[in-house]
């Protein structure tokens, strides 16, 4: 690959999850603590309106990228929509307004995850050696999220939170135009007679007639449930600890992530796709019992050790699963099957997830503004520990490596 093509690559993921990270992190403690004074379930339902525009992601996609437009086009359109509309979040007043602008941005937002895989993968030929390295870009967009968010010292005052998406509004108008000088990634299928199932992306849904990717996709809907508990969650529980400069103090799971991305053709070949999945998993319950158990005392490690965890969380379980899913696809539904398994993981397990996480943060509420966390998380921890359980019985591992060189 030329070095010009990996430069527009790493910028395009590293602009992609900084534009996220800037204001996702610190939403809940914005909505809880902050002037829209918001309830528990009602910050749940906001970080549901991820997985809304992830359901709603593989028939973009799968209408759009795989037959009729470049993605790099299609990301260019829906970035420049969303930064108008990130703006209009910041200036929101009340959680009626600041809900349904966001539920429309996140529509427009989640698409574009699918489509900056499908953009790299589609200039790589080695996506288990290559993949990891570019996708660490968009890591490293989210640690400088975190470190801006804390240098600016924005938590000390969740009113001032509203900037997050001020400036997300602003990248992402400058990354919808550059959007349009990235490689192009014409629709593979473009002139072909297609069928009403290829428009709408449901030929990608013949990969599930695979046995062991069907119990990978119940795996991935089910593990995202615990997950949302840590993305909706950490920052409102961080705080509420007593740890200073939460946001940026999470960027060590990002920094974590980037070293073990970095480190993933190592493991891939050590590994079959079981293993790695499924040590994912287990890195949930681990972390999910950190939490439960320490503080900003003597214990204080333990939460940092939960938050470094989320390296292994992530890289062995969704990059594993993006790569995977891309081996089991092929070339001709690469768009359309990326969009299916956001729809699992960032869709529908995120979306059932958030929900209950909101309903927990609720139930425990012991004061002003103040929660019970080791129930909230042993709920999580346990769950977790069940999902892979269930894996590890059902999901044979293939004989076949996934390949590296």
């Amino acid at each position: 690959m030329k070095f010009t093509t990996r430069l527009q690559l790493s910028s395009m993921m590293f602009l992609n999850f900084f534009i996220w990270g800037i204001w996702f992190v610190t939403m809940g403690t914005y909505l809880i603590k902050g002037n829209i004074g918001a309830t528990g379930e009602q910050t749940g339902l906001a970080y549901g309106t991820q997985s809304l525009g992830a359901i709603i992601a593989p028939f973009i996609v799968g209408m759009i990228a795989d037959k009729f437009f470049s993605a790099q086009k299609i990301l260019g359109v829906l970035h420049l929509i969303g930064a108008g509309l990130l703006y209009f979040i910041a200036t929101s007043d009340g959680f009626g307004s600041f809900y349904s602008l966001l539920i429309i941005y996140m529509i427009i937002y989640m698409p574009t995850l699918a489509l900056v895989n499908s953009i790299s993968l589609n200039q790589i030929s080695n996506p288990e050696k290559e993949f990891s390295v570019i996708r660490m870009w968009g890591t490293i967009g989210w640690i400088v999220a975190g470190l801006i968010i804390g240098w600016m010292a924005w938590e000390k005052d969740p009113n001032t939170l509203n900037l997050t998406y001020k400036v997300a509004a602003i990248v992402s108008a400058f990354f919808g135009i550059y959007s349009f000088f990235l490689p192009d990634t014409p629709p593979p299928k473009a002139g072909q007679k297609v069928s009403v199932s290829e428009v709408l992306g449901l030929d990608a849904l013949k990969i599930l007639k695979d046995k062991n990717y069907l119990v990978f996709f119940i795996a991935s809907i089910l593990i995202c449930i615990p997950l949302a508990f840590y993305y909706g969650q950490a920052n409102v529980f961080l705080n509420e600890a007593g740890m200073a400069k939460a946001a940026a103090k999470m960027t060590m799971g990002q920094i974590a992530e980037t070293v073990f991305l970095f480190l993933m053709p190592f493991f891939f070949a050590r590994f079959g796709t079981k293993q790695m999945l499924l040590i994912g998993m287990l890195a949930w319950v681990v972390r999910y019992a950190l939490f439960a158990y320490g503080d900003a005392g003597p214990d204080i490690w333990m939460l940092y050790l939960g938050i470094i965890l989320h390296g292994i969380c992530y890289d062995f379980f969704f990059v594993t699963g993006q790569i995977y899913t891309d081996h089991k696809a092929g070339p001709k539904v690469r768009s359309s099957a990326q969009g299916l398994i956001t729809l699992a993981t960032y869709g529908v397990g995120m979306y059932i997830g958030f929900y209950v996480a909101g309903i927990y943060v609720d139930k425990y509420q012991i004061g002003d503004n103040l929660h019970n966390w080791k129930s909230i998380w042993l709920f999580p921890c346990i769950f977790a520990a069940g999902v892979a359980l269930m894996f590890f019985v059902l999901f044979r591992n293939d004989k076949k490596k996934l390949k590296v060189v």
